[in-house]
This record gives C-alpha cells, sequence and structure tokens, in this order.
C-alpha cells in the first residue's frame, strides 16, 4: 500500500495540512488545556475537529467556546458510538492530508506538529509515524521501519505497538485504506497496530511531543480494560501464526517463545494482585493450545536494538527531517 501524497494548490479555500482530532466524552475538567495546546502549536496550517460523544458535563460548552477561532469545530454526536468508533467519525470529518489524535485530557507541546509533519515528510514510503514517551532504541529519528521491522522490534526487540492513537501522525489516505480502528474496546490500537505494521511502512518519530495525562477518570484503568487486552493479545498469537506474518520462520520461533513468556508473566503477575478474572481471561484468550505451551514457554530473548534501519555496512541510517511549512507536496 504506497502512500499517496496530495497537493491541494494555493486557493483560499484549501484544506488544511494537518486535521487534529480530538474525541470528547465528560472531559469538562481537562478539554480546555487541551484544546489551548492544539492552538498553540508553533505549526498553524491545521484544522481542529472536536467531536463529542454525547457528554453529560460541560464538555461541549467549553469546546464551542473555542469556536470563534476558524480552525476549529466542534461535532456532537446524535448517540454515543463509544471511543474507537468515535474515533473512526472524526476522521470520516478531516479534510487534512495527515491526521494526528489528541486526546481531550492531553497536552500537545508547541513543537509537536511541527515535528512530526517534519519526520512523515522526511519518510515518504511511510503510512504513519509513531512516537511514545520515551526514545525509541536504535538509532536517530526518523526511523523508517518495513513490515518485518516493525514485527522484530515489537516481538524480538523492546516493543512497538504499546502508542496510544495520539502518539501517531497518518497520512489520511493510508488511514482510509487500512479501514480505521476495530472496534475492541481499549484494545482497539493494539490490534490496528498489529495489522498496520503488517502492510505498511513506519516512521518513529521523536519522543516526549505530547503529554499524557494518567488520572482516575480513564477506562484503561479498569478491570473490563484488562480483559479488554488479554483479547487483543490474543490477536498476537494468531498473527504470528498467519501467513501474511512478515518475520522469517527461525525469527517467527523466536518470537513465539517471547509471546508465550509475555502473556505467562503477565497472567502470574495478575494472580499475584488477586485479579483471578483477569488472569484468567488473559489465559482464556491467549490463543496457545496446551502443546503450545509445552514447545514455546521458554526464557525470552529480546535484543534491544532489533528493527533498526540499518546501511551495508552495519551503521544507522540517519534520514533529516524536511522543514515542516507549506503543504504536503
Amino acid at each position: 500500500m504506497a502512500p499517496v501524497c496530495t497537493d491541494f494548490g494555493n486557493g483560499m479555500s484549501a484544506p488544511p495540512a494537518v486535521s487534529v482530532l480530538m474525541t470528547a466524552f465528560n472531559r469538562e475538567p481537562h478539554i480546555a488545556l487541551a484544546i489551548e495546546s492544539v492552538l498553540a502549536q508553533t505549526f498553524g496550517d491545521f484544522e481542529l475537529i472536536v467531536v463529542d460523544d454525547r457528554s453529560g458535563d460541560r464538555t461541549v460548552d467549553i469546546a464551542r467556546s473555542y469556536e470563534p477561532d476558524p480552525r476549529v469545530r466542534v461535532v456532537v454526536n446524535d448517540r454515543n458510538l463509544g471511543d474507537y468508533p468515535n474515533r473512526n467519525r472524526a476522521a470520516a470529518l478531516a479534510r487534512g492530508a495527515f491526521l494526528k489524535y489528541h486526546d481531550s485530557d492531553d497536552l500537545m507541546y508547541p513543537h509537536c506538529l511541527e515535528t512530526m509533519v517534519g519526520m512523515l515528510r522526511a519518510a515518504p514510503g511511510a503510512g504513519f509515524g509513531m512516537s511514545t514517551r520515551t526514545s525509541w532504541p536504535g538509532g536517530p529519528c526518523p526511523m523508517l521501519l518495513t513490515p518485518r521491522m516493525s514485527y522484530q522490534r515489537e516481538f524480538l526487540g523492546s516493543g512497538l505497538f504499546m502508542c496510544g492513537p495520539a502518539g501517531a501522525l497518518f497520512r489520511a489516505t493510508v488511514f482510509a485504506e487500512l479501514g480505521g480502528f476495530p472496534d475492541a474496546g481499549v484494545g482497539s490500537d493494539y490490534l490496528f497496530w498489529l495489522e498496520a505494521c503488517a502492510k505498511v511502512c513506519v516512521a518513529l518519530m521523536p519522543a516526549d511531543l505530547f503529554w499524557y495525562r494518567v488520572h482516575a477518570g480513564q477506562e484503561i484503568q479498569t478491570d473490563r480494560a484488562a480483559r479488554e487486552y488479554a483479547v487483543a493479545a490474543g490477536a498476537a498469537w494468531l498473527a504470528l501464526n498467519a501467513a501474511k506474518c512478515p518475520l522469517t520462520a527461525a525469527e517467527r520461533e523466536q518470537a513465539k517463545r517471547n509471546w508465550a513468556f509475555t502473556l505467562a508473566r503477565g497472567a502470574w503477575r495478575e494472580v499475584r494482585a488477586r485479579r483471578w478474572g483477569v488472569a484468567a481471561a488473559q489465559l482464556r484468550h491467549a490463543g496457545l493450545r496446551w502443546r503450545d505451551w509445552a514447545l514455546y514457554l521458554r526464557p525470552p530473548l529480546r535484543e534491544p536494538h532489533a528493527g533498526t534501519p540499518l546501511d551495508r555496512d552495519g551503521e544507522y541510517v540517519v534520514t533529516l527531517p524536511a522543514r515542516a511549512v507549506g503543504r504536503e507536496g
């Protein structure tokens, strides 16, 4: 799936380069700062679309107070869709060549869009870019990963698929071709990365471009969320056994051993925390049969620099980021 560059020309009615997508549900305490952090970006060619999922507090009123800024548009759903269907709804409303999710309880640092757009433009072969709270091991950003490198990094290295939607910048055409996020609860983002990274190239971007707020009101903190993640983990086992898995046969076998250990360790952690139901769900949905556990449950072997792009001499591949000015072209 080749990313497509779009040239909208220079007319006054041209769509913005970036659509910032903010989905919201009962975020009255946090949404004002979240919106203001977007409006403070050093990269100004964006629209901010706030899609409210039938909040019962003052979230909509606060968001609409920013609509005098022509870059801000607030949409209220006719009914509650749920987290990931609402994210897909927001993407359907976007006009930009790039899509950037920004959660309504997070803060985007002023250089976030400028950095991410420049990095993705520097990697035209990438369908989307990913950033997280810590630096990616292996080399300087942007790092362009093939599907095989992405799976190496996830299953043989330090991990990749732990990013939330707010950690990514998408080419809108690629996101649409991938079909958007599945509707599988809080693990939907993991399922998306699992599928998307097997199909398109990914650009790894610098860390700490936004602040991820942790608070008691997050759905991710619940036991139900842990059970939904357990279902997503089972999909990883299926992906490692699928014919389209981009790893070599030897890499796949080691990946299975690493993943079996990860699943067993996670279930044991829940047992020690006396969350018996969560532990049972993790084992029930793991996807491994008894003979799989017997064959693959071994100490893991992970290489921190797995999935790092290297040249023929074994040196890091360095790609200079493009200046994030003008439009995608």
